[in-house]
């Protein structure tokens, strides 16, 4: 973990890009399938895996209301906090989506501001709105559009 994951775009902004998860949690994941099913299964792998940004963002998916989700995605936010500053990011700078490596941290920011608004958390929902399109300014993803 060093900051040889930061690197210099055409525009001279740096751009991170996390590592790639470890391949047997994310077929934890998988196994545990998606939705308020397989929350107690993905809750395991959390608590087995901690710093795994794609086992809190998977728990925010799965959450059983949205305080609940609110909660594992601001779990997850914080923990890629972490892991961004671990691999060479210093506050400022992209973190693009077109990086599959990013979206679990994207996932959790994204669901951090959904559940801000609908608990009618204003300006935490502005905040993450505005953070998002500051890490990437092509946000949301293009498969989210419609």
């Amino acid at each position: 973990m060093s900051s040889h994951n930061v690197s210099f775009g055409g525009t001279g902004i740096p751009q991170t890009v996390l590592p790639e998860a470890d391949p047997e949690i994310l077929e934890q994941i998988a196994a545990a399938g998606s939705g308020r099913d397989a929350r107690d299964a993905l809750a395991a792998v959390a608590a087995a895996a901690p710093s795994s940004l794609d086992a809190w963002a998977a728990l925010g998916d799965a959450g059983r209301d949205t305080l609940e989700s609110y909660a594992y995605y601001r779990i997850g936010y914080h923990r890629g906090l972490d892991t961004l500053r671990q691999n060479g990011w210093r506050g400022s700078g992209y973190v693009k989506w077109e990086h599959e490596t990013n979206r679990a941290f994207l996932r959790c920011l994204s669901g951090l501001q959904r559940c801000a608004a609908e608990i009618d958390e204003v300006d935490e929902a502005e905040r993450c709105e505005l953070f998002l399109r500051q890490l990437d300014p092509t946000w949301p993803p293009v498969e989210s559009r419609g």
